[in-house]
């Protein structure tokens, strides 16, 4: 059986743990064999956080690159013409699309099933990220019914799809992982530095931390509030926001507006590796976004044992916070609620130790060779599958 994955972007590290041990996994079956087709390096939004580091953990698995270029720079009409004929030269059985918004990958859709070839759809959409209905639903199902399977980013993505017409028995897989060895080693040695960091940086001995990119989706204003509300609580706490993005301006203006300028801190995005750095100096994450397909920096945290404040609109938020167990859930439009929450913290009425223990085990079913295996064996029902 010959297994093909189109993937977007080769930059996407936590893919490449994954593909990495799905193709070592494969190598355990003789007949067995598996490629990826990155489309591209990376996208511009992600410019800043490409790295020539030599201290990167580098991933090994059979891939082709077929535009070293940004995916914003190359056209519908190139990624059509070379997907298919890299499809057409490979033959394979199985094919695994990234998802349904590329046409190069609808086409690539098309073609497989003309020539019989079976077809697992990646999906990361929830019913919460936008509104739903009309024209544009009507197509996704169409296209939804031409896909044998489906691989889904967590239980309310898993829940669109059948809310769509998919049948419960297509959805092979519901989960999403980060290389969890990685991130816990090097959270674990920045541990050992951590108060001579927040005194270097000028940070406070506890904090909260929010790790993305600063856009307006990403809900950050109302946590800047949140935090300022309750900030008198404890003076030791702080806030830290690391990443870089169109609001960042807004939201140090806020901070100055609400006199907390003094403790949040802005750091600038950096390598998905030398993340752990930066949460080793703090003690809380918190994603409190309007909408999230998963979101990976809470599967991050919990790894490295911190406790998540985390939105309902997020689509990791079923499958991983139990709330008041290891963490709280938060409806994001409620600023007095996410004050509340982290009120609880700043006065030690959680015990955040108890709930840190309780994130690390909780993650332990989503690391990259879980997911892997339950990728592979997804390949193998839908071979075996007749339609």
């Amino acid at each position: 059986m010959k297994i093909l994955i189109v993937h977007n972007l080769l930059w996407a590290h936590y893919k490449a743990k994954v593909f990495q041990e799905v193709d070592r996994l494969a190598r355990t079956y003789p007949d067995v064999e598996v490629k990826v087709l990155q489309i591209a390096r990376n996208e511009k939004s992600r410019k800043g956080l490409e790295t020539s580091d030599p201290d990167t953990p580098v991933y090994h698995y059979r891939y082709e690159l077929l535009f070293d270029a940004f995916i914003e720079d190359t056209t519908v009409k190139q990624r059509t013409k070379a997907l298919l004929q890299h499809i057409r030269s490979y033959q394979p059985d199985v094919l695994n699309l990234t998802g349904y918004y590329d046409p190069a990958q609808l086409a690539l859709l098309l073609y497989a099933k003309l020539t019989g070839i079976k077809v697992i759809m990646q999906n990361e959409s929830t019913a919460a990220d936008h509104t739903r209905g009309g024209l544009k639903e009507r197509l996704k199902k169409a296209i939804f019914r031409l896909c044998d399977g489906f691989f889904c980013f967590g239980t309310l993505s898993a829940d669109y799809l059948t809310s769509s017409g998919v049948k419960p028995s297509q959805i092979l897989l519901k989960k999403n992982a980060v290389d969890n060895d990685a991130l816990l080693e090097a959270w674990t040695r920045a541990r050992q530095t951590r108060t001579g960091q927040q005194q270097a940086l000028g940070l406070k001995p506890h904090n909260f931390i929010f790790v993305g990119r600063l856009i307006e989706v990403k809900n950050l204003i109302r946590l800047v509030e949140a935090f300022a509300s309750v900030r008198q609580t404890n003076p030791d706490w702080g806030l830290i926001l690391l990443g870089e993005g169109p609001m960042s301006g807004a939201i140090q203006q806020r901070a100055r507006e609400l006199n907390v300028a003094d403790a949040v801190t802005s750091l600038p995005g950096r390598a998905w590796y030398k993340v752990p750095d930066i949460l080793a100096l703090a003690d809380v994450l918190v994603l409190p976004s309007l909408s999230e397909p998963w979101g990976l920096v809470v599967n991050e945290a919990m790894v490295c044992g911190m406790p998540v404040i985390v939105s309902d609109r997020c689509g990791c938020v079923v499958d991983l916070v139990r709330d008041q167990q290891n963490g709280f859930v938060i409806d994001p439009g409620q600023t007095p609620q996410l004050a509340g929450v982290m009120h609880r913290f700043m006065t030690g009425e959680v015990d955040q130790a108890a709930m840190g223990a309780v994130a690390q085990e909780m993650i332990r079913p989503y690391s990259a060779g879980a997911v892997a295996r339950e990728m592979l064996e997804g390949f193998l029902t839908i071979h075996r599958t007749r339609r």
